[in-house]
């Protein structure tokens, strides 16, 4: 699954590289927290969303703080959500396994943006059940542009997974606004899809979408086992399609492979 020659020198890159997904983590938290507040990610500084103190340096540092911080806050002593730490150990986990997966190439620099951008819109989406387009569009734009420069992709299959992603959802949520007369799925997922297409190419949608849909039903099960809704409980679908799209990113290849010797091993024999 991963490159023996990246693999040999663990101690220094992938350090590195995890060290950079917990700092990109961090920014996550904010852009995660602000957008619903609807302010800048820029300004103002952090600060608590309780007491409204600024955060001081010592007290940013990924990961780290929140546990000597024992999860409150130094100025008003508050709880502070363990999300914080969670985001940026998650970011830096997935900056870590790109950088093993792939060594030093395009495809490592156009995962580390794409990975920083779905940790972001997951988590608002489960937040607020929504995907905004000042994310999901612009990441379409860079996945396009990724594709026309990358030596590593080719840019036809990039188009063809924009269109086929966000085509196949939207084709599922006509038919099923005319079949049952109310919305079935948002448009922000449509978009997120057309984004995963036109970065992971058309060849990955099928597996997205398969697996998007074995993770969300656990999921919905659990979810309508807790909520008195039942069956109708509403559960945000993107957090899904991004595990999907990661999935396929770091081991989807493998995974087609296992499912090949399983189920049609006289494809792989050798004469």
């Amino acid at each position: 699954m991963f490159d023996e020659a990246v693999f040999q020198i663990v101690p220094v890159w992938t350090v590195f590289f995890a060290g950079i997904g917990a700092i990109i983590g961090s920014f996550a938290n904010v852009a995660i927290l602000r957008f619903q507040s609807n302010e800048s990610v820029v300004r103002p500084a952090s600060r608590c969303p309780k007491c409204k103190a600024p955060i001081a340096w010592k007290d940013k540092i990924p990961i780290v703080s929140w546990f000597l911080l024992r999860g409150r806050c130094r100025a008003c002593q508050e709880p502070i959500s363990k999300r914080y730490w969670i985001v940026e150990a998650l970011t830096a986990a997935l900056f870590a396994l790109v950088f093993l997966k792939y060594g030093w190439s395009w495809t490592l620099l156009e995962l580390l943006i794409f990975f920083s951008g779905l940790v972001i819109v997951s988590f608002i989406d489960l937040d607020t059940f929504l995907l905004p387009d000042k994310y999901t569009l612009p990441g379409m734009v860079i996945g396009l542009v990724g594709a026309a420069l990358s030596p590593e992709r080719s840019f036809l299959d990039a188009i063809l997974g924009l269109v086929f992603g966000g085509g196949f959802l939207w084709a599922v949520a006509y038919f099923y606004y005319i079949l049952r007369k109310e919305e079935g799925m948002g448009g922000g997922d449509i978009k997120l899809l057309a984004w995963i297409g036109a970065v992971l190419g058309w060849q990955s949608i099928a597996f997205v979408i398969i697996a998007a849909s074995l993770v969300g039903s656990v999921i919905g099960l659990l979810a309508a086992s807790r909520d008195q809704k039942g069956m109708k409980t509403v559960i945000p679908f993107g957090p899904s399609l991004a595990f999907g799209a990661v999935l396929y990113a770091l081991a989807g290849q493998n995974i087609a492979q296992l499912y090949n010797d399983f189920f049609f091993p006289y494809l792989t024999m050798t004469p």
